[in-house]
């Protein structure tokens, strides 16, 4: 039986679908060390991450049969993905199944920190009671800048404004303002302008360091801030210095540059012990119902994509729709350069078979071929396709060969 393996406790649908599917699944609840994880895809076909398992180039280099890596999340820059390309392995998230509960944390953590119910309830637990409306506001009325506007940014900014908030967005790239909210020309503007900041950015490296003390010196006293998008976006020795100077007047954080491996392992911040701040352990997509979808999702796309070839929403690989087939299929990742189609069909015409349908796509430095014949395919064409010099990975789907 072909193998997955299933890392950081992903939902059990996954499971039910993969082996539904003929897989031979093993699941384990913490993620893995690169000696660790090479060690465990001996036999593998399918790995099915979260975001703290890192997939390196040394990880795919240690098993050259791995077929393709499932994140069971929304970020991807914890694989290489240049290396699994260039490997052949293809590579899936799950880029829309944990928006809205994302979203719907990062509203109930600008309302708790408007009202500063952190410091109310902390007072409480500690026996004393504070019944005062000081420095606790609606957030009605009040102007939410959204830095990045995909997904979740864009959502987000929909229902902020049903509660009443001013949006206003910046985003390198030009998206549609939902609603009534405004783009912003530049990331200044947004921030002398906003009276809550949200960072909902992707992990490209780039990225890495976008909000310091230069940005926090920016916004408006007495603002809020929030980042529920990648840890080391964000200096946390500035947020720190913001909060404890009083200009900046709460903070939700989610997401840090060094997080524990292993439930129960020790977190340590400077952000620990602050007024008004809200720390939580990355758990914005973290619902049982975002979990679910995931799952279902990702564990989807693996096995679509070794069942039929299909690349449909791959983040490393050209993107080819597909269906099943009742002929033989073949797919031929290949180094893009001017005619491999040609020298594909050439050989299938050698051996005597006509194509019965073909789908090429480009992306990089990648092609994928997808080609559907009329007859079993015999084994010298499946030798002399896999022999061309530009072939990085060739795959077989439908009715085996005699």
């Amino acid at each position: 039986m072909p193998r997955a393996l299933l890392l950081e406790n992903i939902d059990p649908v996954a499971t039910e679908i993969l082996g539904a599917a003929g897989y031979e699944v093993q699941s384990l609840r913490g993620a893995l060390d690169e000696a660790d994880l090479v060690a465990a895809l001996d036999g593998v076909d399918l790995l099915g991450i979260r975001s703290k398992t890192q997939v390196t180039a040394e990880v795919l280099r240690s098993r050259p049969d791995l077929q393709a890596v499932g994140a069971f999340c929304i970020g991807t820059n914890q694989i290489d993905l240049t290396a699994a390309a260039a490997a052949g392995v293809a590579v899936f998230n799950a880029p829309f199944s944990n928006t809205r509960s994302v979203v719907e944390m990062a509203i109930a953590e600008i309302i708790i920190l408007a009202r500063r119910l952190v410091d109310r309830d902390r007072s409480l637990h500690a026996g004393t009671w504070d019944k005062s409306a000081a420095g606790s506001h609606e957030i009605r009325g009040r102007t939410l800048g959204i830095i990045g506007y995909g997904n979740i940014g864009s959502q987000l900014s929909v229902l902020a404004e049903a509660l009443g908030m001013r949006v206003i967005f910046y985003d390198l790239e030009d998206k549609l303002a939902l609603g009534n909210a405004q783009r912003c020309d530049s990331l200044e503007e947004l921030l002398e302008r906003a009276e809550t900041v949200t960072l909902h950015v992707d992990g490209r490296a780039g990225n890495a360091g976008l909000f310091g003390a230069e940005q926090f010196a920016r916004m408006r006293p007495r603002s809020i801030f929030l980042n529920l998008s990648r840890g080391f976006v964000l200096d946390h020795e500035a947020l720190r210095d913001s909060i404890l100077s009083g200009h900046i007047a709460g903070a939700a954080v989610d997401v840090f540059p060094h997080e524990p491996r292993e439930q129960g392992d020790e977190f340590t911040s400077v952000l620990r012990g602050l007024p008004n701040v809200i720390l939580t352990p990355h758990i914005g997509g973290s619902t049982q119902e975002a979990q679910h979808d995931i799952g279902r999702f990702v564990a989807g796309k693996l096995v679509d994509y070794t069942a039929t070839g299909t690349t449909t929403l791959s983040v490393n690989l050209p993107t080819v729709v597909l269906h099943g087939s009742s002929t033989d299929r073949f797919a031929l990742l290949h180094r893009n350069v001017p005619g491999v189609l040609a020298r594909v069909d050439a050989l299938v015409g050698e051996h005597g078979l006509n194509v019965d349908a073909q789908v090429l796509a480009t992306r990089g430095e990648y092609g994928y071929a997808v080609t559907d014949v009329s007859a079993p395919l015999p084994a010298h064409l499946l030798a002399g396709l896999a022999a061309l010099p530009e072939a990085v990975r060739l795959m077989r789907f439908g009715p085996r060969a005699g």
